[in-house]
């Protein structure tokens, strides 16, 4: 069975913290931006979920331009 959601770790480009985030891997490539549970700023996230959910998760985390 496919998980379709999978916590994953990143690392906040503001306060440098490793927080955790929740993927749904259902979608291939995904952009958008979530608040960092630390220092509360905007981090953009963009993720590349392969097809093989044993592929591990491409993540990207910047500061939101915005």
């Amino acid at each position: 069975m496919a998980r379709l959601l999978e916590t994953a770790a990143l690392q906040c480009p503001y306060c440098w913290e490793q927080v955790e985030v929740l993927i749904d891997r259902s979608v291939e490539q995904q952009e958008y931006v979530e608040d960092c549970s630390v220092c509360c700023n905007p981090i953009l996230i963009t993720v590349w979920s392969p097809d093989d959910e044993d592929e591990p998760l491409r993540i990207d985390a910047r500061v939101e331009q915005g």
